[in-house]
């Protein structure tokens, strides 16, 4: 099936399950749907089973949507016990439509769980509370992770799965792979037979050079990953920064907590260290698998300051982990850095990744779906450099293999169904389901929206710009403080606050036009200095920061404090 074709299944309002191998643009379709939505005010709620998996689309992880801690499986008591809780039943209220990505690592269970949780909530018996569901994956990848061997434990055992009654979408167009050697392997992979061909083209790229200097280092076990991270960390230069854990509650729960999370019991970093966010903390700009590097560490309390990939500046403070009862109360806590290095990363971690060059080592694979997912995060043969294999890294799950066929032909019968309408009826269709879910249908409506989220302004509040971000946009036309404050409709003093979070985010930006003239700077600057030099505690938050009260006393009153926060933007 083709990426048009699936878009008008999805556009159609039917539960659509999306797959197709790695590299055919299943998060591109997910995205190009979520857009058109968007345009029409119709907002999806999009969960993945990792934090990782979840960041591609902008989404959450469902344990911490559904809010279910570490569970998997739930009964009708624990829904009950939610919905006692107000601000769920708001989250709940406002879903329509849910978007489920990577389910290939979704066990039966949590599938079953979301659709229990979402019928409490919506308060009937239809298929996941009667909410369109998208589910996007491919089973040939990673499986869900079990300490057990289980009968069942893919999504699409579960009895929740087959009354979804699921329209399938199974593209077939590569996108992410750009050359026909590689695309054999993994087509080689997926029929569960691997040629001569395949082999040597596999054994000609081991232990091959590459021309990137340091390729993304894909391992199967955590254990390798910590052993190259902690050598490349000792390669820096500079002095290294132990954070040590801080904790709550009784030994054995706080273990627990160490079992189920990726947080360090203790984390070593240095300047120049390439790190991976471990916590969902959007406020702040990430997410369970942002990327970035340290740049330096923090003069007032030594934590670390980050360049995430995307550019953005982020100072990190310590997170929490909780673990909760039955009954929602918190038996224990854990506070940490929400970081881990990340030269090397587990293939695991790497699916929904592209990379330009990988090294991977897939001579311990320890489960189906690994060396597939692993070959399938390159663009081509000549970005990989392979250190070894085994006898389960070319396997798939048997039981996947008997039921592609299957998946095919369910795809060719969606593409039967929908090409038998008219284009007249299948805008008609369209419009009814916007309709249904609350959006808007006119054109120029939809045209409105579009202007509005190219400008930063959509009409839904989880949408809208950063109110800092307005702000900032605003700058290069606002000459002074004032008229930035009156451009933006906001006080002075809120104006200030936004100024320093710019300049925290982007150091480079000149907002020296807002500096005070010469004397009133230089009063406050004297101010400043002398409460500094004579360092008493009181004058001093817990951060370590110069309090506002100490400095407008010493300046007698005179200089509102509003003007000195402006000043102290300026100091060095």
């Amino acid at each position: 099936m083709n990426q048009n074709t699936a878009l008008n299944i999805l556009k159609s309002g039917k539960n659509v399950f999306i797959t197709g191998s790695a590299g055919t643009g299943k998060t591109y379709l997910l995205n190009e749907y979520t857009r058109y939505l968007k345009e029409r005010r119709v907002y999806p709620t999009i969960v993945a089973p990792t934090g990782i998996a979840a960041s591609h689309l902008g989404g959450q992880t469902i344990h911490s949507f559904f809010s279910l801690g570490i569970r998997e499986s739930i009964d009708e008591g624990y829904v009950e016990f939610l919905m006692d809780k107000k601000y769920l039943k708001t989250r709940f209220s406002k879903l329509k439509l849910l978007i489920i990505d990577e389910v290939s690592m979704v066990s039966p269970e949590l599938f079953s769980s979301m659709d229990l949780i979402l019928r409490g909530f919506k308060g009937t018996d239809a298929p996941f509370g009667g909410v369109q569901v998208v589910i996007s994956g491919d089973f040939f990848q990673l499986p869900p992770i079990s300490k057990v061997p289980k009968d069942k434990r893919f999504a699409w055992q579960s009895p929740a799965w087959k009354v979804l009654e699921l329209q399938t979408c199974y593209l077939q167009k590569k996108f992410r792979q750009e050359d026909d050697k590689l695309i054999q392997i993994l087509d080689d992979i997926r029929s569960g037979e691997i040629s001569d061909s395949s082999e040597a083209l596999l054994a000609s790229r081991h232990e091959k050079e590459l021309s990137t200097a340091t390729p993304t280092k894909l391992y199967t076990h955590n254990v390798d990953v910590d052993r190259i991270n902690l050598g490349e960390l000792e390669k820096l230069p500079g002095a290294s920064k132990l954070f040590v854990y801080e904790s709550k509650g009784s030994a054995k729960n706080i273990e627990k907590i160490f079992k189920s999370s990726l947080v360090m019991e203790e984390l070593v970093l240095k300047k120049g260290a390439v790190v991976i966010f471990i916590k969902n903390n959007t406020e702040e700009g990430y997410v369970n698998g942002t990327t970035g590097t340290v740049e330096s560490f923090s003069p007032i309390d030594n934590m670390p300051i980050v360049r995430t990939t995307e550019g953005k500046k982020i100072k990190l403070d310590l997170e929490d982990w909780s673990l909760e009862n039955d009954s929602g109360t918190v038996t224990a806590t854990v506070s940490q850095v929400p970081l881990r290095l990340a030269w090397a990363i587990t293939i695991h971690k790497s699916q929904g990744m592209t990379l330009d060059a990988a090294e991977i080592d897939l001579s311990k694979t320890f489960e189906t779906g690994q060396g597939y997912v692993a070959l399938s995060r390159i663009r081509n043969i000549e970005g990989l450099r392979l250190m070894g294999l085994n006898s389960m890294a070319l396997r798939v799950d048997p039981l996947i293999l008997h039921i592609d066929e299957r998946i095919k032909m369910s795809s060719q019968k969606s593409v039967n169904t929908i090409e038998a309408y008219s284009k007249e009826r299948l805008e008609s269709i369209f419009e009814s389901h916007i309709s249904s879910l609350g959006g808007i249908v006119s054109k120029e409506k939809i045209d409105e929206e579009r202007q509005n989220i190219k400008a930063g302004k959509p009409s839904h509040s989880a949408y809208v710009t950063p109110t800092h971000v307005k702000t900032k946009n605003l700058i290069e036309k606002s000459d002074t403080l004032i008229k930035l404050a009156t451009n933006r409709g906001l006080s002075k003093g809120t104006i200030v606050q936004h100024l320093y979070t710019i300049k925290e985010e982007t150091p480079e930006l000149d907002i020296s036009k807002y500096q005070p003239k010469d004397e009133l700077f230089k009063s406050v600057e004297e101010a400043v200095l002398k409460l500094k030099t004579k360092n008493i505690k009181e004058n001093f938050s817990d951060d370590g920061k110069l309090r506002l009260k100490p400095v407008h006393e010493a300046l007698g009153g005179e200089v509102s404090y509003d003007d000195i926060r402006v000043c102290m933007l300026f100091l060095k």
